[in-house]
């Protein structure tokens, strides 16, 4: 496994929002709407695209910086849980051990400098793991994905998940 680790320059509070604005969170409520009424994977799809307009959502998060507070330390961190459960589904039908990756995981903390470090384990070597090739190439696509969320943050992290 790589694991990617981009030093952002960009000051933590600014890439936090930066990401959080870009991988809304999940919107459970239009997703139980579509299932309320009936609906099909295809409404799933559509629910999706609407809530994840850059692909990715997030499922979740843990603030380290307050969970951890208590410890004495200073450095400022937030993990995720960040993904889209159409594109795990295309994977889950090949092998359901792609859930053990999906959604994927996903840290931000601050350096000395108060500027995001932002990691994760490389998504094709993840999803890899798993030893078919359909799964794989999903694991890649999510690569771009996440490339072009950090974009959107304002990070060029082509080079880091190479």
């Amino acid at each position: 496994m790589k694991r990617v680790e981009v030093r952002t320059g960009v000051p933590y509070a600014e890439f936090i929002t930066a990401l959080e604005k870009a991988a809304p969170p999940l919107d459970v409520g239009a997703f139980e709407l579509v299932e309320e009424a009936g609906g099909t994977w295809d409404d799933v799809r559509e629910a999706m695209a609407v809530n994840a307009p850059h692909d990715l959502i997030r499922y979740g998060r843990i603030n380290g910086t307050q969970v951890l507070k208590l410890a004495g330390g200073s450095t400022r961190s937030m993990e995720y849980w960040i993904g889209n459960h159409v594109i795990a589904e295309s994977m889950f039908r090949h092998d359901p051990r792609a859930l053990l990756y999906a959604p994927l995981r996903m840290l931000v903390w601050s350096d000395e400098n108060g500027h995001a470090v932002f990691a994760m384990h490389r998504s094709r070597d993840e999803f890899g793991s798993l030893g078919n090739a359909e799964v794989t190439k999903v694991g890649e696509e999510l690569d771009r994905h996440v490339i072009e969320l950090l974009r959107l943050c304002g990070v060029d992290a082509e080079r880091d998940f190479a």
